[in-house]
């Protein structure tokens, strides 16, 4: 059964992150949309149909990256909320992050991560790391069939 092509939320604010991002999913034929959001409100805003993103189409992205360091709403606040609501909780959540804090690290599985990457400073490692992602998560893994999450 072919599962739809779903959406990547990407909610970072480092626009060079960004860059570097996009730039790796597009290299490694990543064929998903993908949704970008500079702070942890808005990465919310589009999970809920909120303001901006009232009309967006009402599928859940089929994978969440989430930068730790952000304003407004951090990276653990979204994750926190996400993963305790019933009906975004299977959605996949990758941090992609530059924190090697432990406690961020232990917070992060106690909420229910799917994955933890630090993102690498060596550009070319960054880029293994988020072909790896994407290929995984947004190619290989096979989601719940949508409404039954």
């Amino acid at each position: 059964m072919m599962t739809a092509v779903r959406t990547i939320l990407l909610a970072e604010d480092n626009a060079n992150d960004i860059e570097l991002t996009m730039a790796a999913l597009r290299s490694n034929s990543v064929a998903n949309e993908v949704v970008v959001v500079r702070d942890g409100a808005a990465a919310l805003d589009y999970l809920y149909r909120r303001k901006g993103f009232a009309s967006r189409s009402p599928e859940a992205p089929g994978l969440i990256l989430l930068d730790l360091k952000m304003p407004k709403v951090d990276g653990l606040e979204v994750l926190q909320q996400i993963k305790s609501d019933r009906v975004h909780r299977t959605i996949p959540i990758v941090v992609l992050t530059s924190s090697r804090e432990e406690s961020d690290l232990v917070r992060t599985y106690d909420l229910g991560v799917n994955a933890y990457v630090v993102k690498p400073v060596v550009f070319h490692e960054f880029m293994d790391a988020v072909k790896v992602l994407g290929q995984f998560w947004a190619v290989v893994n096979e989601p719940p069939p949508l409404g039954k999450q």
